[in-house]
């Protein structure tokens, strides 16, 4: 079964969170922090080389949680590999029972731990997005037919609402849902009246599912070195005095990140959450929210 399609489906609000893969051999802490969301969210996406640092492969990542009874969204990003290596891949996670895919063009390798390392980008989110829609009708990337059948995968994509060009996140935006994106997570939301107007100027027209990313800021300085590093992010002065005020500014980034999922619901059918090593902070974030537990089926372990 896959909870999280049918829940978009019918409508219902999404939850999702990221976790990442681990960046060796020993998946216990993955696992761990995967676990803590059982019952809370539809899926956990699993990050492919975000910010290009060497981890873990997805797809290897979102089977162990599958084995362990938690729904993955495996992410596929196109700078390491080309439309070969990415077609055979997406065909291997159909095989494997993930479905829910989210299709990236990739952080650039200059960021990353391997910045001299070469990248690929034979493709970009957009040209992903029909590859996999052609999968989907039992074609190939070149319109030839599969011989061996079509698969079912259930494909999303990223969005930034805080985008400082409008027309250029309208345009690539409709370009997405054309290729065939059935659901969008969002970047960091520190704006909710842009993200409000995002939804009632391009995304209402669209009726896809639109996931307000939500960030679990845990101290002043956490929120600093976001707005220097993390492009298109502004974290308002207003939310960072109010972490440096704070006895606990653990505790009080969990009840501003539990008031953006309140804007979050008032607005948009789901929310994405990002609490980057303390994943298991995550229910307290839903409680808090006044988000119920999930009623929802495991998927099916091996």
């Amino acid at each position: 079964m896959n909870n999280f399609r049918q829940a978009a489906t019918a409508g219902e609000f999404l939850i999702t969170a990221e976790v990442a893969p681990p960046k060796g051999g020993n998946v216990a802490h993955m696992v761990e922090m995967a676990s803590c969301l059982k019952g809370r969210v539809h899926a956990v996406n699993i990050t492919d080389g975000s910010r290009a640092v060497m981890r873990m492969s997805p797809l290897a990542a979102s089977i162990i949680l599958l084995r362990h009874g938690i729904e993955p969204v495996c992410q596929f990003a196109c700078r390491d590999r080309n439309r070969i290596g990415l077609q055979g891949d997406l065909l291997g996670a159909h095989a494997l029972g993930i479905q829910n895919i989210l299709a990236l063009t990739g952080d650039p390798m200059k960021v990353g731990d391997y910045p001299t390392a070469k990248a690929v980008f034979d493709l970009e989110a957009v040209r992903l997005l029909k590859i996999i829609s052609n999968l989907n009708h039992g074609l190939d990337g070149n319109d030839k037919p599969l011989p061996d059948g079509a698969v079912d995968l259930f494909a999303g994509a990223a969005v930034d609402p805080q985008s400082k060009s409008w027309s250029g996140l309208q345009s690539r935006f409709e370009r997405k849902v054309a290729a065939g994106a059935q659901f969008f997570q969002s970047q960091l939301i520190s704006d909710f009246d842009v993200l409000e107007k995002f939804m009632h100027q391009i995304a209402s027209s669209y009726q896809k599912p639109i996931l307000a990313g939500i960030f679990l800021l845990k101290s002043a300085k956490n929120a600093e070195f976001i707005n220097r590093y993390v492009p298109g992010v502004d974290i308002p002065q207003s939310t960072i005095d109010r972490l440096a005020r704070s006895s606990a500014p653990l505790q009080e980034g969990i009840k501003i990140a539990a008031e953006q999922v309140q804007l979050a619901s008032q607005l948009c059918q789901g929310v994405h959450l990002m609490a980057v090593k303390r994943e298991d902070l995550i229910p307290q974030i839903l409680d808090l929210a006044g988000i119920a537990p999930l009623a929802i089926a495991s998927p099916k372990c091996d």
